[in-house]
């Protein structure tokens, strides 16, 4: 039998210690400041739903990443989240009910039943912002812009943005009538960038024209380059895709304004999200790091099934990733040491310095701490009434 020491964590399951739960509030707090002043509200979702409200509409994909237990109350299913989204939708949706646009935001733990890339967390810290309501590329504009302007105020340094759209390839499978078997056996194929499989898949498709603009896809990545190219491989596609496309390039134009400096990879054989997803997707990188700072897309109608049908862009993003790639902390002093005395004036002094936000800490009676051990580099020192803090000796 395998004994399991009683400290041991699950796989893939995290604590952070000091120095890194201080890194990750000042992280929450820049992101949640910079979301506020962008007009984007704060909602904090529950931990569990029933799990029919959890993988509804944007959830789908999320039922095998959902953790199932059984509500003792009525025996109903429960699932602890994996993903905020559609918890946020449900909000809009549901409790808000507004007509016009809604700006939200959140952040809070998630659980996953395995990890979502190789070596990846199953409890992340998850965070991000959703647009409801507008249905135009300028709410995809706006989301882009904010998901950019978090790392940048969180001091990630030369971040680069993989873009896609799901409606080229939907729009080539409408153009070419595949039934849903052919169609998720092509998709597959395509995110493994299985080329004989797609060449073997496509000969099914009797319009020829179609059938080279799916094998098309897999080479249809790069930069700048690579949307003329589209323009030239895609020309005899239907209105849905070439309008996909150019929604694409506009987007991309309008972004180049905001950061000139940005590098922009566009990929149209990657279709995360495929499933719930409608319009433009994209991903957020750093250089030396394989995995997405953040990612996200359209997905409208996602509030269908809580009553109110609504456009909708979105992004998400763990903090404990980004906590990697940045060296953000926070600005504070280290501390004032204060010693053991029975003192009215040392009490107050102790106080007014919490007060103005200073970290004192109080020495305990017969234990061998040291100020330094305990992050102090000053003291509090008594000359005659009065209690004044001192630099530390070295």
């Amino acid at each position: 039998m395998v004994k399991f020491e009683r400290w041991v964590l699950p796989e893939g399951i995290e604590e952070l210690l000091p120095e890194q739960a201080v890194r990750v509030e000042h992280l929450r707090r820049q992101v949640l400041d910079l979301f506020s002043s962008w007009g984007y509200q704060l909602v904090i979702p529950p931990l569990v739903e029933y799990m029919d409200a959890l993988i509804v509409g944007a959830g789908n994909d999320l039922k095998r990443y959902t953790f199932k237990l059984v509500d003792e109350r009525n025996g109903r299913l429960i699932g602890v989240r994996a993903d905020m989204t559609p918890q946020v939708a449900r909000i809009d949706a549901h409790r808000l009910q507004r007509s016009g646009s809604a700006r939200l935001c959140y952040f809070g733990p998630v659980l996953l039943t395995q990890p979502r890339q190789l070596g990846g967390s199953r409890s992340p810290l998850q965070t991000g912002a959703e647009l409801y309501g507008h249905p135009g590329r300028e709410s995809d504009i706006e989301i882009m812009r904010l998901m950019l302007e978090v790392l940048h105020k969180t001091g990630v340094r030369n971040p680069f943005l993989d873009l896609g759209h799901v409606g080229i390839f939907r729009g080539l499978v409408e153009q070419a009538k595949l039934n849903k078997d052919l169609e998720n056996r092509l998709f597959d194929a395509l995110q493994r960038k299985a080329r004989p499989e797609i060449e073997e898949l496509v000969s099914e498709v009797n319009d020829n024209n179609v059938a080279d603009m799916f094998k098309a896809l897999i080479d249809l990545n790069g930069g700048e380059e690579c949307l003329a190219e589209c323009k030239k491989v895609l020309v005899k596609a239907n209105k849905d895709v070439l309008h996909a496309l150019d929604e694409v390039e506009k987007i991309s134009a309008s972004l180049k304004q905001y950061f000139p400096k940005l590098r922009i990879n566009f990929d149209f054989a990657e279709l995360r999200g495929y499933q719930y997803h409608t319009g433009v997707v994209f991903a957020v990188y750093s250089e030396g790091h394989w995995q997405a700072l953040a990612q996200g897309g359209r997905y409208d109608d996602v509030g269908a099934a809580f009553g109110s049908s609504r456009p909708a862009t979105g992004f998400s993003m763990d903090i404990n990733t980004l906590l990697r790639v940045t060296e953000s902390r926070p600005k504070t002093g280290k501390g004032v040491w204060a010693p053991a005395a029975d003192d009215i004036n040392l009490r107050q002094t102790i106080s007014d310095l919490r007060a103005k936000g200073e970290r004192v800490i109080e020495e305990l009676p017969g234990i061998k701490d040291t100020p330094q051990e305990l992050g102090c580099d000053r003291q509090l020192v008594s000359q005659g009434t009065q209690w004044v803090i001192e630099d530390l000796v070295k």
